[in-house]
């Protein structure tokens, strides 16, 4: 009887000493990469409680309205652009990785192949579409204004020799409209799912130099605490490099 009382409370003081995050995640890599992560956390008695978003925009509008605590999906770009917006205050409390940007096509082998008029769609976010615009600028399909950085639009194209139509569409849809245009700058997470292989499918990708960090994300009142610091101390260890680099065979980069 005496063990059974001492088993209990040991419990219970375990109960009371376990800490839990919910986090929100796109499914691949951030999901996938959380999930590995997980076993370790419960070992350091944190418990990691994941949910699963489709958009860009609900993940951080639950983090700063506390009905969760964190979230990784995101980079620091667009995360700047999502504070300014809206007129919230997340913070980045570790860099993780890079999804190295890319544009696909199934009706063309390459950029050059692309004939007068063709049909372009890039994602919807300021960020996002300035990040597609600077990718086919880099790759000599159109010209931007000097001044147009992450931020730019089409509006900023101010040579565009094959006469390409650009449209933006959300982020989480261009896997689906590839077979129907010419051409999609796809979010890497969104490629993955759609079982697209960056390093082999796309016809121009960013180099793994990319600034574009995918962070964890959460609130000055809980960045601090010692539940997220042993996140951002598992996302940022040994294991998970070799996860990443083993997994995803370069089409997502360690940052750290």
């Amino acid at each position: 009887m005496k063990k059974l009382i001492v088993a209990v409370a040991a419990l219970a003081a375990f109960s009371a000493q376990a800490e839990s995050l919910s986090v929100a995640a796109t499914a691949v890599p951030h999901a996938e990469i959380l999930e590995f992560v997980k076993p370790a956390l419960a070992k350091e008695g944190v418990e990691l409680n994941i949910k699963v978003f489709t958009d860009y925009v609900q993940p951080n509008v639950q983090v700063a309205e506390k009905r969760l605590d964190a979230n990784f999906f995101q980079h620091q770009p667009y995360l700047d652009e999502f504070n300014s917006s809206r007129g919230t205050t997340l913070i980045s409390v570790a860099g993780v990785h890079v999804e190295p940007f890319g544009a696909y096509s199934s009706q063309h082998k390459t950029l050059a192949d692309l004939p007068q008029g063709a049909n372009v769609v890039i994602p919807n976010d300021a960020t996002n579409g300035g990040r597609a615009l600077l990718l086919l600028q880099k790759a000599g399909v159109i010209t931007l204004k000097p001044d147009a950085g992450i931020l730019a639009t089409p509006k900023d194209i101010v040579e565009n020799p094959k006469t390409i139509k650009v449209r933006e569409l959300e982020a989480a849809t261009l896997p689906r409209v590839l077979t129907q245009v010419d051409l999609a700058l796809i979010n890497t997470n969104y490629a993955l799912e759609a079982k697209l292989n960056p390093t082999k499918d796309a016809l121009v990708i960013e180099g793994n130099d990319s600034p574009y960090v995918n962070i964890l994300v959460a609130r000055a009142d809980n960045k601090d605490s010692a539940a997220m610091q042993k996140l951002a101390k598992a996302l940022n260890s040994a294991e998970v490099k070799a996860f990443i680099a083993e997994k995803y065979q370069g089409a997502v980069v360690p940052a750290f």
